[in-house]
């Protein structure tokens, strides 16, 4: 877990001064687990009013070059962001949004098929998957 110490550390080790907005901002990604933008940015507006959305996509974009976090894609529109350790792969439904969670070692058979066919080191924990969930699938069956 990247404590307050941590993050110093890491940004003064780039030539990076420690600001509160960072602090806060990797405080709300950490309480949040998965959150777009806009709610990082009504999470750290709780605590400091004045920290605008500009802020919040920059310090993003910071801690994701430090690897502090990650960004997923989880359908159209913002991508949602989450600390680096929180690691597996999501499953978005097409038809009803629900997201679910599936730990990266499901997808090992095609990680080794790929890094051995094509030379391509597939990062799982950096994955969404679309399709349609169990629930959706059987509303469809009991509809035809």
């Amino acid at each position: 877990m990247e404590t307050a110490r941590g993050l110093r550390k890491t940004l003064h080790d780039r030539g990076m001064r420690m600001t509160p907005q960072r602090q806060l901002v990797l405080d709300a990604v950490r309480a949040l687990e998965h959150a777009t933008p806009e709610q990082i940015c009504a999470r750290v507006q709780e605590t400091a009013p004045t920290v605008n959305i500009t802020t919040i996509y920059r310090t993003l974009d910071l801690l994701d070059r430090l690897g502090l976090v990650r960004h997923t894609h989880l359908g159209h529109g913002a991508p949602s962001y989450s600390v680096d350790e929180h690691q597996h792969v999501h499953l978005v439904c097409h038809v009803c949004g629900s997201v679910q969670e599936i730990p990266c070692e499901l997808l090992d058979p095609l990680v080794g098929t790929l890094r051995r066919r094509d030379g391509f080191e597939l990062d799982a924990t950096h994955l969404a998957l679309s399709g349609t969930c169990r629930d959706c699938l059987k509303q469809e069956q009991e509809t035809e």
